[in-house]
């Protein structure tokens, strides 16, 4: 991929690898094996031996948080939050620091952390063990989701290999969550791993104030943590070879739709949409629109899409962001009625049930796009849908009013002439036909470098 801006700034020390790393791609899927997960000894052939262990300043940080920050490194979550910042705020914190890896990946639309766990533990492992000895933890927890089954399989048997690794590091511990789109929040995981419901809590406090056994706890998707392996290794410098300088290096994105080759791809930011998709072979029909940044994202019209470019300075405009790292295309030979309606549903049942407009809100929402649907919709059901959506934003415990609000407010926009047609007329051929939205339970598709 293309399209790369280059910034210049100094490094705090010198590369830590004594291997000479590409400044192209891949990066994350460097060696990915063809079958099975790489090995430990695999990887450090790859990827260099473990830096060592860095002097602890008066402040609670290490260099390596410095090397994060001047890196640019933010959250492969979906939320983008400054790495750096959030490993000192919880380094600062009272008590003994805890990091937990947030490999849950409860969106449907999304394989690339399971795809880390599957094809390269070690480099999620890698940054879990070197993030906590920056903050000063003595323990990390691996938390992935219970039907994960291939990638538990291949996370465990890599924490037991790293146990001949030279030196004295955190131990790794594995856990499982419930599947579940919430699940996958900060909170909500804490939840779970102290015992209770994986329900979103209301805050304060935060869970890097008072987390996991009430310790400041980070919280740390697992794509951002292979990134921190790889800073270590390099420095900040080479991560900024790629990418832009308000969004540097690269990033996994899980692509899908009417493609050749639809998978995971790392790409850096800024490439052309147009790049991506030449890499998985082309379009294979015509493309309606295109959902950036997973369910709780935003449709972007298929006509837009050739001069669009992957960052979230890009995407702005048009009111999207990657996220979680998706793109998600939609063929003209879809109904985007019926596929809103079905996703839509999909979401209302993932409501944690704990709060009023989420609960109630998000069913209504859901009700009126299947009367849209089925052309039994009230005259107002657009305005519905819009005084819907403004009733449960910014409401309860977590975002996910706000993210199917979103999902749905941008559906009513893009797809505005399917949407006044189905109010008049009812379901069309289309709506027969089988979904090309994923959800659970998820299809597997192909991971490609």
């Amino acid at each position: 991929m293309t399209m790369s801006r280059h910034a210049t700034i100094p490094e705090l020390e010198p590369t830590m690898s004594e291997h000479a790393p590409s400044s192209g791609l891949p990066r994350l899927l460097e060696g990915v094996p063809a079958q099975g997960a790489m090995t430990l000894q695999a990887h450090l052939d790859t990827h260099g031996e473990l830096p060592s262990a860095r002097r602890r300043d008066q402040r609670g940080a290490t260099a390596l948080i410095d090397q994060i920050e001047q890196a640019g490194l933010g959250g492969r979550g979906g939320a983008a939050f400054p790495t750096a910042k959030k490993m000192r705020t919880v380094a600062a914190g009272r008590g003994k620091p805890i990091v937990v890896v947030n490999a849950t990946e409860g969106e449907p639309a999304s394989l690339k952390d399971r795809t880390l766990l599957e094809t390269l533990p070690h480099l999620v492992l890698d940054g879990a063990a070197l993030a906590a000895r920056a903050i000063g933890a003595d323990e990390a927890i691996l938390c992935v989701c219970e039907s994960a089954g291939v990638g538990l399989e291949h996370s465990a048997r890599a924490i037991s290999e790293r146990e001949r690794l030279p030196g004295r590091w955190p131990r790794i511990v594995l856990s499982t969550a419930p599947e579940g789109y919430v699940v996958g929040h900060e909170s909500a995981l804490v939840s779970h791993l102290n015992g209770g419901a994986p329900k979103p809590t209301f805050s304060p406090p935060m869970p890097f104030e008072r987390g996991v056994r009430r310790r400041p706890t980070l919280v740390n998707n697992a794509e951002t943590l292979a990134h921190v392996a790889l800073i270590a290794r390099h420095g900040p410098r080479w991560f900024r070879e790629l990418g832009l300088s308000d969004q540097p290096g690269s990033t996994l994105v899980t692509l899908t739709g009417p493609l050749s080759y639809p998978g995971v791809y790392e790409v850096e930011y800024g490439a052309s949409l147009s790049s991506l998709l030449d890499a998985a072979g082309g379009t294979t029909s015509r493309v309606r629109a295109a959902l950036f940044g997973g369910y709780a994202g935003t449709w972007v019209d298929g006509g837009a899409l050739p001069s669009l470019a992957l960052s979230n300075a890009h995407l702005a405009p048009h009111g999207a962001s990657l996220g979680a790292g998706v793109v998600l295309l939609l063929s003209e030979d879809a109904c985007p009625v019926a596929e809103t309606a079905r996703v839509t549903r999909w979401l209302a049942g993932q409501s944690a049930g704990q709060c009023g407009p989420c609960v109630h809100g998000l069913d209504t929402l859901a009700a009126t796009f299947e009367q849209v649907c089925g052309g039994a919709a009230p005259s107002h059901a657009t305005a519905r849908v819009e005084q819907l959506a403004a009733l449960v934003r910014r409401r309860g415990a977590c975002s996910h009013p706000d993210g199917t609000a979103r999902f749905a407010m941008s559906a009513v926009d893009v797809f505005s002439e399917e949407f006044a047609d189905h109010a008049r007329h009812g379901a069309c051929d289309a709506c027969a036909r089988q979904s090309e939205l994923p959800l659970p339970a998820r299809t597997r598709i192909a991971t490609a470098a």
